[in-house]
């Protein structure tokens, strides 16, 4: 499985980091490939490509506010979680997305 992920906070410095690095970590554990894109203070880091979402089997958007360029994952399965979701239980988060 391949899941693209986008990650975003409201102030957009401490949670948005810290959500891609435990995706990041959680889904290696698991033997998943991930790529995270981060919307944060600095803007838009690791961006995803057409290619990058094309090849990805879902879209995670972890987010407490709308991510930018939204458009780019129209016709691609999406599922939203809030960030605190991920920063408490991230293995169930990428469970949920293995099982849509």
């Amino acid at each position: 499985m391949k899941i693209v992920a986008v990650t975003a906070c409201p102030t957009g410095i401490a949670h948005t980091y810290m959500a891609a690095d435990v995706l990041t970590k959680t889904a290696h554990q698991l033997g998943i490939q991930i790529q995270v894109e981060t919307q944060g203070a600095m803007g838009i880091e690791n961006l995803l490509t057409p290619q990058d979402i094309a090849r990805a089997d879902i879209v995670l958007i972890a987010s407490d506010i709308e991510v930018e360029q939204r458009a780019r994952f129209t016709g691609s399965k999406i599922h939203c979680v809030t960030i605190e979701e991920v920063l408490i239980n991230p293995t169930a988060v990428i469970q949920r997305c293995q099982e849509l």
